[in-house]
């Protein structure tokens, strides 16, 4: 669990863009690889748990659609992260707004699509690992990341955060 908990809770906290409920999934994610820890067979296991995490995020997601609701912590102001001493409180800002306009543009992608994208850019895995992970071919894995990070492109564009 040690070895895994931070790529499990990343990916959770990227596809749901909500800090309580990638917790309750990396949660989930770990009880469900412990009791089905016999149906691991072959290849990566790193791929086999965020297989499991991006099942569980994606339940979680389909719950949301059938029952929206608001947390206490959405509608209060988040607690501001740390910062490091030898960063400016422009350059804190300029990061914090730069990271919030990526996560904007990850979470208005297609989930398959957001998916693909977090499992190979962010998390580093392989294309075979990605395909694994989500249960896929290589072929379907090359187009979702191509059309992701096209409309990811798009939306950072569009935004003006990036500028061609």
């Amino acid at each position: 669990m040690e070895t895994y908990q931070a790529q499990v809770y990343n990916l959770a906290l990227r596809m749901l863009s909500d800090r309580q409920a990638a917790e309750d999934a990396s949660q989930d994610t770990f009880l469900s690889a412990w009791s089905g820890i016999r149906k691991f067979r072959e290849g990566s296991f790193k791929a086999w748990l965020l297989s499991i995490t991006a099942n569980t995020c994606r339940d979680q997601l389909r719950k949301r659609k059938r029952n929206p609701t608001s947390s206490l912590e959405e509608l209060s102001c988040e607690v501001e992260e740390r910062r490091s001493s030898a960063e400016s409180p422009e350059d804190y800002t300029l990061r914090r707004e730069l990271a919030d306009q990526i996560q904007r543009a990850l979470a208005a992608l297609p989930p398959d699509q957001r998916l693909a994208v977090i499992l190979r850019d962010v998390q580093g895995l392989s294309y075979d690992e990605v395909a694994q992970a989500m249960r896929c071919s290589l072929g379907t894995v090359r187009s979702r990341l191509s059309r992701g990070r096209s409309r990811l492109r798009d939306h950072l564009t569009q935004s003006g955060t990036f500028s061609l």
